[in-house]
C-alpha cells in the first residue's frame, strides 16, 4: 500500500471530526436531543444522530480512494480491475447509505415511541442487501462453523447474505445506550477485521474498513464519557451492516462470527426479556450504576453485576462498565487471531 492511500483516512477522521461541532449545534436547534439515561439528572438536552457525520466523513473516505484508484492508480492493463473494484466500492456505500437511512428514520421516529416497526425494519433491511446481491458479492462456498466447505450456490446470494448483513445490522444495535460503548466496539471489530483482510489479500477492503474507524475515532472524541452526542440507530446499523460486509466480500465469514461473539452472547439475553428489557442501568444520585432489574438481560447488566462483586468499594461507574465490555471484546478478538491465524479454527 502507497503512502498516498493514507489521504482516504485523513479525510474521514477529519471530516468527522470538524462537521461532528457542527452538527450537534445544528442538532440542539432543531430538538433532536436524547435523554442521558445512565445518569440520575436526566436532562433532554444531549444531541443524536451522530451516526449521520460519521457515514459522511466515511463516504467522503472512500470516494477519495476511488478518486486515487481512477486518475492515479490505473492504467490501460488494469482497468478492468480497476472498474470491478469500483462496482464493489458502490456496492458497499449504497448498502450502508440505505442502513443508515434506516437508521435516522428510526431517529427521527424515537425509540421511546417505538420506532419503526419489526417488519418494516427487516424488509429495509433486506433491502440494504440488494446491491451486494445484484454484483454477486462474496464467496458461495461458505465457511461457517458447521457448513464449513459447502457450496450453497444462488442461496448464499438470496439467503446467507440477507441474513448476515440484516442480523449483524439488529444485533450491533443491541450491545449499546453507554457513552462510547457502540463507537469502541465497531472501532475494536473492524480494525481486527482490516488486519485480517489486508494480510489476506485485500488491502483495498482494509483499507474501507480504516475509513469507518478513523471516522469513529473522530466521532468518539464527543461520544466519550460524558457524551456530547449519542450515536443513534443512524450509526449503529450500517456499522453492524459494516461488519457483515467484510466479513462477506473478504470471505472470512467464520473468523467475524467469532469476533462477533459478544453480540450473540447479547441477543441471547436479551431473548430472555423478549427483547423488551432496555441496556441501561439504575443510576444513583452520585451517577454510580445499580442492577435495573432482578435479572441479567443484557452484557451491560453482566458487567455491572460482575464489577460490584470485583471493586472494593462496590462502585459501579459508566465508565466502567464500557471499558470491562471493550476488554472482552479485544480479549475475543485476540484469542480469534491466535487461534484462526495457528490453523486451529481455520
Amino acid at each position: 500500500m502507497e503512502i498516498i492511500l493514507i489521504i482516504p483516512l485523513l479525510v474521514s477522521f477529519l471530516a468527522t471530526l470538524f462537521i461532528m461541532p457542527k452538527w450537534i449545534g445544528k442538532a440542539k436547534t432543531i430538538g433532536l436531543v436524547w435523554e442521558d439515561m445512565n445518569k440520575f439528572e436526566r436532562k433532554k438536552e444531549t444531541a443524536g444522530s451522530g451516526g449521520l457525520v460519521v457515514m459522511m466523513g466515511f463516504i467522503l473516505g472512500v470516494l477519495f480512494y476511488i478518486f486515487i484508484q481512477t486518475f492515479y492508480f490505473r492504467t490501460a492493463t488494469n482497468l478492468n480491475e480497476v472498474l470491478s473494484l469500483e462496482i464493489k466500492l458502490f456496492a458497499l456505500t449504497t448498502s450502508l447509505l440505505i442502513l443508515g437511512s434506516v437508521g435516522l428514520i428510526d431517529d427521527l421516529l424515537g425509540w421511546w415511541h417505538g420506532g419503526l416497526s419489526k417488519r418494516f425494519r427487516l424488509i429495509m433491511f433486506i433491502f440494504a442487501t440488494v446491491p451486494l446481491i445484484v454484483i454477486n458479492a462474496g464467496s458461495s462456498n461458505i465457511s461457517i462453523p458447521f457448513f464449513d466447505g459447502i457450496d450453497l450456490g444462488l442461496l448464499y446470494v438470496l439467503v446467507v447474505i440477507p441474513l448476515g448483513i440484516a442480523g449483524a445490522a439488529s444485533s450491533f444495535n443491541f450491545l449499546a445506550g453507554f457513552n462510547g460503548l457502540e463507537a469502541g466496539q465497531g472501532i475494536i471489530i473492524i480494525s481486527a477485521l482490516s488486519f485480517v483482510t489486508y494480510f489476506a489479500g485485500n488491502s483495498w477492503l482494509a483499507l474501507m474498513g480504516l475509513c469507518m474507524v478513523f471516522s469513529l475515532l473522530a466521532f468518539l472524541y464527543f461520544n466519550k464519557f460524558p457524551a456530547k452526542i449519542f450515536p443513534g440507530d443512524s450509526l449503529t446499523y450500517p456499522v453492524g451492516g459494516m461488519i457483515a460486509i467484510m466479513a462477506i466480500l473478504g470471505d472470512m465469514e467464520k473468523i467475524a462470527v467469532f469476533f462477533f461473539i459478544p453480540y450473540i452472547l447479547e441477543v441471547t439475553l436479551k431473548t430472555r426479556g423478549k427483547l423488551k428489557m432496555h441496556s441501561f442501568g439504575k443510576p444513583n444520585k452520585d451517577n454510580t450504576l445499580e442492577m435495573p432489574y432482578d435479572k441479567i438481560y443484557g452484557l451491560e447488566h453482566l458487567s455491572i453485576w460482575a464489577l460490584k462483586k470485583i471493586k472494593k468499594d462496590g462502585k459501579v461507574y459508566e465508565k466502567d462498565v464500557v471499558h470491562l465490555i471493550w476488554g472482552l471484546q479485544i480479549l475475543i478478538v485476540l484469542l480469534g487471531l491466535i487461534l484462526f491465524s495457528g490453523g486451529i479454527l481455520a
